[in-house]
Formats: structure tokens, sequence, C-alpha cells
């Protein structure tokens, strides 16, 4: 194995995995630990011992160097473990908020699913959910994003300013469901 392709690997596991923003807890939603928990599994079980699999078939067929299924499957290999390490550690410091416990219903906290109005008086439909399941093509919104910020602790009828690369946008809270 060349030396070149052993550095490679090794400052691949030196790469930090990315920190939550200091003083930052993560919250997340029972689903959202879920989806965490499924996704790692799904890679600890499934595409993991294909990947494997597929390596060591590479590795017997001599030549390693110039060999496409044996480099592609070590760095996918090495993809698969780096996602691992993240998720195994997101989950570790995951702090559970369960938002149909919520008491306040009539406030705007972690864990609802708010319709405003912004300025140009379109409706927005928005859940607000941890960082690690933020999914902004499904509406759901990391409860530390400026929107959510704003949003948090608002009732029905409240206007809120909220900074954005345009300059300040008022956005008026129409409902708040859990």
């Amino acid at each position: 194995m060349s030396k070149a392709f052993t550095k490679e690997a090794e400052a691949d596991l030196d790469e930090e995995i990315p920190e939550l923003p200091a003083g930052v807890t993560n919250y997340i939603t029972p689903q959202g630990l879920q989806r965490l928990r499924d996704e790692f599994r799904q890679l600890q079980q499934d595409e993991r011992p294909k990947i494997v699999e597929t390596v060591a078939w590479a590795a017997g067929n001599g030549d390693r160097s110039e060999n496409g299924d044996y480099i592609y499957g070590k760095r996918r290999l090495r993809e698969i473990d780096r996602r691992m390490r993240f998720l195994m550690k997101r989950i570790e410091i995951a702090e559970v908020v369960d938002p149909g416990k919520q008491k306040d219903k009539d406030r705007v906290f972690f864990g609802a699913t708010v319709t405003y109005l912004n300025s140009e008086n379109e409706s927005k439909r928005v859940r607000i959910v941890g960082i690690d399941e933020a999914r902004s093509e499904l509406g759901e919104i990391s409860w530390i994003s400026p929107v959510a910020k704003a949003l948090l602790k608002a009732e029905e009828g409240d206007v809120v300013d909220v900074r954005t690369p345009k300059g300040v946008e008022r956005l008026e809270v129409v409902k708040i469901e859990y």
C-alpha cells in the first residue's frame, strides 16, 4: 500500500465532527432521534457490510493501486464510518423534547408548527425542530435559525421581527399547532 493512501486514510480519521454552536443544547424531537438511530442502523447493518464485502473481493483481485472497486470501496467505507461516528456522537448528546407534552400550547415553543404571514402577506408554515433534524424542503427549521428565534414564545396574533439578508421582515403569527 502506498504511503499516500495511508496518509489519506489517517487524515480522514482525524477530521473533526461538526460541533454545535457554543452553549447550544442538542434538542431533538422523539421522531428526529428515531430518524438518526434508523440511519445509523441502516449504515451499520446494511450499507457497511456490503462495502466491506466489495472491498474484500476487490483486494483479492491483485494490484490494488489501479483497482477502482478497491479504491472507491475504501473511500466509501471511510465516508460511512465518518457518518456513523457523527450520528453516534449526536445521538449521545441529544436531549429529547416531546412537543406533545407541551403544557402552554398558546405560545410557540420547540416542536411547534407555526403558520405565519410574512411582509408580502404570504402564508408560510414551519415546524421548529432540532439542529440535526431540520429539513427546509419539508418546512422544518432549526430552533436556532433566525425565523425560529423570532417566533419562539410568540402567541397567535403577535407580530415579530426577523433579520434577513434583505433586512428586517415582520412576521405575524396566525396559527400554532403541536
